[in-house]
């Protein structure tokens, strides 16, 4: 099994937000391999291609790295839709590539319609350590391929790391209470891996890039891993219809990480910021 770096997990967190109010279904459930004759749709304007998303990535004091986000249209089509390819680059910057060089690779195409993935491909290389992940995803089937051609039973509607970010802001929020807790089944190193957050309030925040209104989130996570506990990460989003993260702040095991974006182009609505 691929290891969960710490960057992958944070940048995870940050990425997929995971505010799906979706149920996983249990190994016996029939709904994990029961194949459909239909595919979702569903009637979203919180972003389309052309927006990029730009972040930088501080390591206790230290600009650690950067990483940008970008989505962008293409020419594929799938049952006659459309589909969308995102792509994600992460970099460390200066000083911090003498000890811990990081240079990762991800895409996600997936279907416009439904927001729903179709093919992933993620190059890790972080502190010389190099892996590479490609799946195919069969979303009638309920089924995702590796690129060892191992075939995975997974549950209805699960993403992989990119594709889950952009699904989760479709996802009413307006209505969230304090202490909700929200879930999303993503397809991740090889296995199914449930990313759960908890809503917490909202909250103004300043950061380099402006001051935002914002929803803060915390992640729901197993204690004496990367993160000591639940308040060690703590994410904001925009509390607007765009849904994007503004800021992550965590403390790990070996320090703190902070992530807060700097730069943003083609939103499909306006942004909450003051």
């Amino acid at each position: 099994m691929e290891r969960k770096t710490m960057f992958a997990l944070l940048g995870t967190s940050v990425l997929t937000m995971a505010f799906a109010q979706v149920e996983l279904p249990r190994e016996n459930d029939g709904a994990v391999a029961k194949e459909s004759s239909e595919l979702r749709s569903l009637d979203q304007h919180a972003f389309k291609p052309g927006e990029k998303l730009s972040y930088v990535v501080h390591y206790g004091w230290i600009n650690a790295g950067e990483a940008i986000l970008e989505l962008q249209k293409t020419d594929n089509k799938v049952q006659g839709r459309e589909v969308w390819r995102a792509v994600g680059k992460g970099r460390s910057l200066g000083a911090f590539n003498a000890f811990f060089k990081v240079d990762d690779h991800y895409e996600s195409n997936f279907d416009a319609q439904g927001v729903f993935p179709y093919a992933f491909v993620r190059r890790v290389s972080e502190g010389g350590y190099n892996f590479s992940q490609d799946y195919l995803y069969n979303p009638l089937k309920n089924e995702v391929t590796t690129q060892e051609k191992k075939t995975h039973k997974v549950p209805v509607g699960v993403q992989d790391m990119l594709s889950a970010f952009y699904y989760a802001r479709t996802i009413d929020l307006n209505n969230a209470q304090p202490g909700q807790q929200f879930e999303i089944p993503m397809f991740m190193d090889n296995e199914v891996w449930p990313l759960r957050m908890q809503y917490v309030g909202k909250e103004t925040i300043k950061i380099r890039s402006g001051k935002y209104r914002c929803m803060k989130f915390q992640p729901v996570v197993q204690e004496g891993r990367i993160f000591k506990g639940n308040d060690d990460l703590n994410v904001w989003i925009t509390d607007d219809a765009n849904r994007i993260p503004v800021l992550a702040q965590a403390k790990v095991l070996v320090g703190s990480i902070k992530m807060e974006l700097t730069e943003y182009q083609g939103l499909t609505n306006p942004i909450a910021k003051q």
